[in-house]
């Protein structure tokens, strides 16, 4: 029998945190997990049951799963290309959390389960173009994700495959794409583009020294998902018929070069930029094919670029200069 409790796995986390906050909104019974001590988690919500558990553990994926109705697995050990490039062995082992989240929510009797995947899941070959031909989902196979963070991923998607198959859990699976926003990592090292470029800007306009360093030569291409479009479209799928992995992303693409343009818009400024050729820069190309959840569900994510990261950079300023600057302990570790 379970209690219409909605776990939250990762709910520490960036993506973890404004889901628990729209679920409680909703009047939702909510259970929030995460590894971290409360508080390092950047949002925390007093109406919400929150636990500090270490899901890499069968006992703790016991104890989180207990009494569910559903389970959102937003957990895992992630970051920006320079942390999956630098720590695959990290990113593999998560692996256990879902693997152990499954056996348990089969066990408590979990009815769904939803596996938030990534277009890290997606062949290399077919990335090698900054004018890339966008992703569709059938993409993924033959398999040469990317290493470590991808093949996790991948391997993860077959298991709740299984699990459907097998014992009935109605497991649904989204490949997240670069989502973005406030009340997220924007320092230490597990940062991801959108949120490094805001601070980049921000430390060189309040610095006044005029420059910043972009990985790789700029021209590298992507797509970038606003926190809000994830959170809905996570609810949606998890809440559909639809059983196959399933792409969640913008289709709006922008080389690394002209995401530094919005930003410095954003920011009144004009910067120099040395680019760092050396650094992790991660595939060529990567977008989004949205034809797939446009059937399905008659909907895509589709807030503007500029206007979301306008939001995201006003967040980060007043982090930055209200003496709540991060560090690298404070980077999530096993929490998306």
């Amino acid at each position: 029998m379970t209690s219409g409790t909605i776990v939250v796995c990762g709910g520490g986390g960036f993506i973890g945190g404004h889901l628990v906050a729209d679920l409680l909104r909703q009047g939702k019974k909510v259970r929030a997990i995460d590894v971290k001590p409360l508080e390092e988690w950047f949002q925390a919500f007093a109406d919400a049951e929150n636990r500090q558990l270490d899901l890499r553990e069968r006992g703790a994926c016991q104890k989180a799963a207990r009494d569910a109705e559903l389970i959102y697995n937003l957990a895992a050990d992630m970051g920006g290309m320079g942390f999956i490039e630098n720590n695959k062995a990290l990113c593999m082992l998560s692996v256990l959390i879902n693997t152990h989240l499954l056996m348990a929510a089969k066990e408590a009797g979990v009815p769904r389960y939803f596996y938030a995947s990534s277009a890290c899941v997606y062949a290399a070959d077919k990335q090698t173009d900054p004018n890339v031909t966008a992703l569709k989902e059938e993409d993924a196979y033959p398999a040469m994700p990317e290493d470590g963070y991808g093949w996790e991923k991948l391997f993860s998607e077959r298991m709740c495959r299984h699990f459907r198959d097998d014992f009935g859990i109605a497991t649904r699976v989204a490949r997240f794409h670069n989502v973005y926003g406030p009340h997220g990592t924007y320092d230490g090292g597990r940062e991801k583009a959108p949120a490094a470029i805001c601070r980049k800007v921000i430390e060189a306009k309040l610095s006044g020294r005029g420059e910043i360093e972009v990985w790789g030569d700029g021209t590298q291409t992507r797509s970038f998902m606003w926190i809000d479009d994830c959170v809905k479209g996570t609810q949606m799928i998890m809440a559909g018929d639809f059983v196959e992995p399933i792409n969640l992303g913008s289709s709006e693409l922008v080389s690394i070069n002209r995401l530094v343009d919005i930003v410095e818009e954003i920011a009144g400024v004009k910067l120099k930029r040395r680019y760092n050729l050396k650094a992790p820069k991660g595939v060529n190309g990567r977008n989004s094919d949205n034809m797939l959840i446009e059937k399905v569900f008659a909907w895509e994510p589709s807030t503007r670029l500029r206007d979301g990261l306008e939001k995201t950079y006003h967040w980060i300023y007043k982090q930055m200069t209200s003496g709540k600057a991060q560090s690298s302990v404070r980077a999530p570790a096993l929490a998306r």
